[in-house]
């Protein structure tokens, strides 16, 4: 008789026992409601999108000349035409006050001073937004499909914007399939934005620094630097405990937790040691200082923009109702184009209360 055997009918022998004592132990365990939504990090990406690296790629035995070739018919297949347009442009809405136009990605480069005409220093974070393309517009009928459990937002379309082009050899055949409606070669980063019907974008249409305008108010979303496992000290400010006294070895903890009548215990959300940082966070109501048309560099107010350098930026349209644009003076709708500007458009652009550094900082009379 095999071990297999001997345990399943060691098993049903004290099956009646089993059951006794499962039955005894269960008015032992006690229930505590949670009292936190929690949240969900997806580490690895989601299970649901397309894959996107190609792992198999092998140019050990390529040639010079058959590397040249591929890069001429790449350059050929995405560069046929002066836009990538294919279709005739879509008739432009009309901005509303309930407007909710397309947004950017942009790169985080640093923090640079700027000075006001009446000399008070800002500090300002350079964001650049680098070759942005709309990938797809799904109208709002279609997006309330997978608009989720909100009905406010089953009244918005979707607008996917891509960034960074990139040799196709480098992803899978399904990932450069995403882009064929838009005629533009495969992005390294993907985004969703939610517009309205009177904003959509037609696929294929380049976006630049000129989507917005100097004076606007705009939202920035971008993950936060990961810190790691970190203590309540770092993580959360706390003061910590006395550092002599008769304190051993207690220093950086954070002190008595939990004590209470009908509130006693740790309840879920304390403020403990713990990961620190890599989280989606949106900074709102940023304001643009001044905009480089040359290399489409936003100058966005303060150093509160989140993430390290090099990091992608979401950048939209702020929803603070007392810092949207009004519908007299309104950005440009649904984005900028060529047409839009009368002539050449200057490098530089500033705030009128922004002093510009092509002035003189001193005058006589």
């Amino acid at each position: 008789m095999t071990l297999r055997a001997v345990l399943f009918q060691a098993f049903n022998r004290n099956s009646g026992i089993l059951k006794h004592q499962l039955e005894s132990a269960r008015v032992l365990y006690v229930h505590q409601q949670s009292r936190s939504k929690g949240s969900t990090q997806y580490k690895f990406g989601r299970p649901w999108h397309v894959k996107k690296v190609n792992q198999s790629i092998n140019d050990e035995n390529l040639t010079t000349e058959n590397e040249e070739f591929i890069k001429e018919v790449i350059h050929e297949t995405y560069t046929q035409h002066p836009s990538p347009l294919r279709e005739e442009p879509w008739q432009r809405g009309e901005y509303l006050k309930f407007t909710r136009r397309c947004g950017v990605i942009g790169i985080k480069l640093g923090l640079v001073p700027q000075w006001t005409k009446t000399g008070e220093k800002i500090t300002t974070t350079l964001v650049q937004i680098l070759d942005n393309h709309v990938i797809r517009y799904t109208p709002p009928e279609e997006a309330a499909k997978t608009a989720g459990w909100h009905p406010l937002w089953r009244k918005f379309g979707s607008v996917v914007v891509g960034a960074l082009s990139s040799d196709p050899r480098q992803f899978k055949k399904s990932y450069n399939s995403l882009f064929a409606e838009a005629g533009v070669p495969p992005k390294q980063k993907l985004t969703r934005f939610l517009v309205t019907p009177n904003a959509a974008i037609q696929p294929g249409t380049p976006l630049t620094a000129m989507h917005f305008r100097v004076g606007d108010y705009v939202d920035v979303q971008a993950k936060t630097i990961d810190y790691g496992f970190q203590g309540v000290i770092k993580r959360w400010g706390m003061k910590g405990m006395p550092a002599s006294h008769g304190v051993t070895k207690s220093h950086r903890k954070m002190g008595s937790s939990g004590g209470g009548r009908e509130k006693a215990g740790i309840w879920k959300g304390k403020k403990m040691p713990g990961h620190m940082g890599d989280r989606n966070r949106i900074t709102k109501g940023i304001r643009i200082w001044r905009i480089n048309t040359k290399y489409n560099v936003l100058y966005l107010h303060g150093p509160s923009v989140p993430g390290s350098i090099h990091t992608y930026v979401r950048i939209y349209d702020t929803i603070l109702p007392h810092k949207r644009p009004n519908p007299d003076d309104h950005p440009p709708m649904p984005t900028w184009f060529e047409e839009d500007s009368e002539g050449q458009c200057p490098e530089e652009q500033w705030d009128e209360e922004l002093f510009a550094f092509t002035e003189p900082s001193v005058e006589y009379q």
